[in-house]
């Protein structure tokens, strides 16, 4: 890999593991749920909007894939944002960043309900076994001290994840990448602004509340997103695959770093085995297990991203065809 390609591994390792440190800041502010999804949206839409533009064609895209574009706005960014950002009002960063990775491994589940019937095979049944004692590991604790709600929340994340990138390969395959995304985060941003007006703080947050929602919406979303795609170009779509493994632990060690969260027994375990899980579960899937990714010019690029199963266009949390749109 290249000096270049290295830069930036590591920088989408980092701008794809600090927003669940980001959207705790927004939420212990404290800042609506829906205050941080729409301000987080709105700053992306407004990044990439002009470069979805630039490619030409965008009208006519969302006119003719209006129904699709839809759903996958709704899975991966409408829903799956708001109950990720009001989970971490209850759980650390670090626990959520932890359950989010657990996003391949239900996406080779979710995959056979789409018709997928590529045989799992030992090593991949191994794989969701170890991730789901890994996810179990972790839930556990919070289940006894009563956060089976955020934990719940949190589940529905990760599943919005494994599937929206489903639907964007069967439904969305000809579509250039900016054009779905900028117009699923101006959706997004138009459907929590009112809940986000009705819930307006009274005072200015501080400048570390307001420094985390611009960090979310510029730098892991939209410099995210770029960043990605240039990526993909420098290394391949198959390198650039291994960031969903660092991203957790990008995610806890910033938890423990910037938020004083504790760094216990059950985490450690609980990341070894979901990595674990994450690797042998997508192992040996080829380009069928997960699918694309983008390249620069905007038109999708075949690849078998474990970010999710069939490939996302939404940085930050999943960017990238088969990146976690990101918290």
């Amino acid at each position: 890999m290249t000096a270049r390609g290295w830069f930036l591994f590591s920088l989408m390792g980092v701008v794809w593991g600090i927003p669940y440190l980001m959207i705790k800041v927004a939420v212990d502010a404290p800042l609506s749920p829906s205050m941080v999804v729409c301000t987080r949206c709105a700053l992306g839409a407004v990044l990439l909007l002009p470069f979805a533009l630039r490619q030409g064609g965008l009208t006519r895209t969302v006119r003719t894939h209006w129904r699709p574009m839809l759903a996958f706005a709704c899975i991966e960014i409408i829903g799956p944002w708001f109950t990720l950002t009001d989970a971490e009002r209850h759980l650390s960063s670090s626990t959520a960043g932890l359950l989010i990775a657990g996003v391949p491994i239900v996406g080779v589940l979710m995959a056979r309900f789409f018709g997928e019937t590529e045989r799992l095979g030992a090593r991949r049944v191994a794989g969701l076994a170890l991730g789901l004692a890994g996810v179990t590991v972790l839930t556990v604790p919070h289940l006894t001290g009563g956060d089976a709600r955020s934990l719940a929340e949190v589940l529905l994340t990760v599943l919005g994840y494994a599937t929206a990138p489903l639907i964007a390969a069967r439904h969305l395959k000809d579509v250039p990448t900016l054009q779905l995304t900028a117009p699923c985060l101006a959706l997004a941003a138009i459907v929590y602004a009112p809940a986000a007006a009705l819930t307006w703080p009274s005072s200015v947050p501080s400048p570390h509340v307001l420094a985390s929602l611009a960090g979310l919406g510029v730098i892991c979303t939209a410099v995210a997103f770029v960043a990605f795609l240039e990526l993909i170009k420098e290394v391949g779509p198959t390198r650039s695959t291994v960031i969903t493994y660092v991203n957790p632990a990008v995610a806890v060690a910033a938890g423990a770093l910037f938020l004083g969260e504790n760094l216990t027994v059950g985490i450690a375990v609980a990341f070894t085995l979901i990595l674990a899980g994450s690797v042998l579960a997508t192992a040996g899937s080829g380009g069928s297990g997960g699918s694309g990714g983008s390249s620069g010019s905007g038109e999708p690029v075949r690849s078998a991203v474990p970010g999710e199963a069939m490939g996302s266009a939404v940085p930050g949390g999943s960017a990238g065809l088969g990146e976690p749109v990101g918290p």
